[in-house]
């Protein structure tokens, strides 16, 4: 680790938190990168004065995945150990318990692809390729791609794209559903920033079962999958912010609540 040349650092304003990648010159997740990575999911997902999360690569690129001259130098047991930590730092993304979006204004391929898989929004510029070529190195994605692209696109697609290796394009993205918007590249930020901000002085603790029961119940099946939605529903009620958004329904209308995030 070296604290004076950060890989990957949070920025908070306004009540969104932007993990912002800064590894010239492509972004390469290395094992410093993904030490940080971890560490500023952890600190974004315990923040109280972060409402959403924004990641984020520059105006120009997202990542072109994990350090391919670091993974070539080592040994199969090294590699136990550094694949967990890869693995780990993108699971600690996905974990953030608060709305996340990807903006993402150039190449995201391999685990550039990965980490905005782990994110809930997608904004892509129209510049942008994206996908799995893991298969070209004679290996498969290791930081989540194989679950995350197929949950996301359906198997057939997922299994597509990652044995062939190929990259999409944004509209390509877009239609498949691996992207959710496609803008201009200098306005991504912006508009990422935007989607982020809704949620800013928004019912965290609904947001959060929201996510919960979604992430949850997609790795179960149905009947099991409404157990887990009907404990998180059970669980809002007697917080500060369900008593206070029914309240203001019933009294004042839809859309009048001050959630207090309790």
């Amino acid at each position: 680790m070296n604290p004076s040349d950060p890989r990957v650092r949070l920025v908070v304003a306004e009540g969104i938190g932007t993990i912002e990648l800064s590894r010239a010159p492509v972004n390469a997740l290395d094992h410093q990168a993904q030490a940080e990575l971890r560490a500023a999911a952890e600190e974004a997902a315990a923040r109280t004065d972060v409402s959403a999360v924004v990641l984020y690569g520059g105006p120009e690129r997202f990542s072109a995945g994990a350090d391919i001259r670091e993974m070539s130098r080592l040994e199969p047991v090294d590699m136990v150990l550094w694949a967990g930590r890869l693995q780990g730092a993108f699971t600690a993304v996905a974990d953030i318990p608060k709305p996340v979006v990807a903006a993402v204004t150039g190449f995201a391929l391999g685990g550039g692809c990965e980490l905005a898989l782990t994110a809930d929004h997608r904004i892509l510029a129209p510049e942008v390729r994206i996908g799995l070529p893991e298969i070209k190195l004679g290996v498969i994605p290791g930081a989540g791609g194989t679950q995350r692209l197929s949950r996301l696109v359906g198997t057939a697609k997922a299994k597509e794209l990652m044995l062939t290796g190929r990259a999409l394009t944004a509209e390509e993205a877009l239609a498949i559903g691996l992207a959710d918007r496609v803008v201009p590249r200098d306005q991504v930020l912006a508009e990422a920033r935007a989607w982020a901000g809704q949620f800013v002085g928004g019912p965290a603790l609904a947001l959060r079962a929201v996510k919960q029961a979604v992430d949850l119940g997609a790795g179960t099946d149905l009947r099991s999958g409404l157990e887990i939605e009907r404990t998180l529903f059970e669980g809002l009620f007697g917080t500060q912010d369900q008593l206070a958004g029914m309240r203001t329904f019933v009294e004042q209308g839809p859309g009048k609540a001050v959630f207090s995030g309790r």
